[in-house]
């Protein structure tokens, strides 16, 4: 969704992956990036993390990101669920902040996660075994 406020130009976008949510928000800024208040360096546990989070901004560019600060706010789901909800909205925000169907193209090529959702959910456990599809073993001696 795209607003327009005194600020200048604002963008939010959302995205999920397993139980995870991630809302984004795009504002005129300097470069900086926030998740649930705090500095990427600061939220992300690892390295990993950390660069897959940062995969959209990496691709779009330093004249893309150097012009806007990124506010995510995350919740539910493991660490990688958010680092994926986190990466996916800061994609679709960038591509709606732009306009830019390059970027969208390019976002697409490299990894088609960072626009597009992952619609697998985990399996509920049953009864009569340990997991989902594990059954407890039967012995008839």
């Amino acid at each position: 969704m795209v607003s327009e406020s005194r600020g200048g130009r604002v963008v939010y976008a959302s995205a999920r992956r397993k139980t995870a949510r991630a809302f984004a928000r795009l504002t005129p800024g300097s470069g900086r990036l926030f998740i649930n208040g705090r500095p990427v360096e600061v939220y992300a546990p690892n390295e990993f993390v950390r660069m897959k989070i940062l995969e959209p901004l990496w691709l779009a560019g330093e004249d893309v990101i150097g012009g806007v600060d990124i506010w995510v706010r995350v919740k539910g789901g493991g660490f990688m669920g958010q680092a994926d909800a986190v990466r996916m909205a800061i994609g679709r925000a960038l591509v709606a902040y732009t306009g830019s169907k390059e970027l969208e193209n390019l976002y697409k090529e490299y990894d088609r996660t960072i626009l597009a959702g992952d619609p697998r959910q985990r399996e509920p456990k049953k009864y009569g075994g340990r997991r989902a599809r594990a059954r407890f073993q039967k012995s008839y001696r």
